[in-house]
């Protein structure tokens, strides 16, 4: 792990968490994180310990929403769906960047351009800590779970398997 100056994105997120009042350290890795096995590696913890967030859009309105689980777990849609309350689709790439300002394999919790409804799997709730990506695929950060759900301001429920 890197100490050096932080990208400009990684350095948004370090000043989203800060402005939250969390004091963890976004570092940036120099292998690829881009997927919760590749992140597990180069962090050398768990694959469970991974917080992965993924980016649905919901159908009625096109707006983003948010779901963070282990990097063990996979979402279940129609359970997402029922919290969100509205029908959700995956978003891709291009809606991704545009809409957060993030690619896919580097959306970090926290310091999107505008709020986004998130939801976070409560299995991760078990863990003692987590490692979230941090705005790029290359940047993490080393949160507890409950950092993560204060600094997300989401909802915990029950929506991975």
């Amino acid at each position: 792990m890197t100490g050096s100056r932080l990208g400009a994105s990684a350095q948004r997120v370090q000043d989203a968490l800060a402005e939250r009042g969390i004091t963890a350290k976004v570092v940036e890795l120099p292998a690829s994180a881009r997927t919760s096995a590749e992140a597990a590696a180069a962090i050398g913890c768990d694959i469970r310990e991974i917080a992965k967030s993924l980016v649905f859009r919901r159908t009625d309105t096109d707006e983003p929403v948010l779901a963070i689980l282990s990097g063990a777990r996979r979402v279940e849609e129609a359970r997402l769906a029922a919290a969100v309350g509205a029908p959700i689709s995956k978003a891709d790439a291009a809606y991704v960047r545009h809409r957060l300002g993030f690619v896919i394999g580097g959306v970090p919790p926290v310091g999107h351009p505008t709020p986004i409804a998130t939801f976070i799997d409560d299995a991760i709730l078990d863990l003692a800590i987590v490692w979230a990506a941090a705005g790029t695929p290359h940047a993490v950060v080393r949160l507890t779970p409950s950092e993560l759900v204060a600094a997300t301001a989401a909802r915990v429920v029950d929506i991975g398997a």
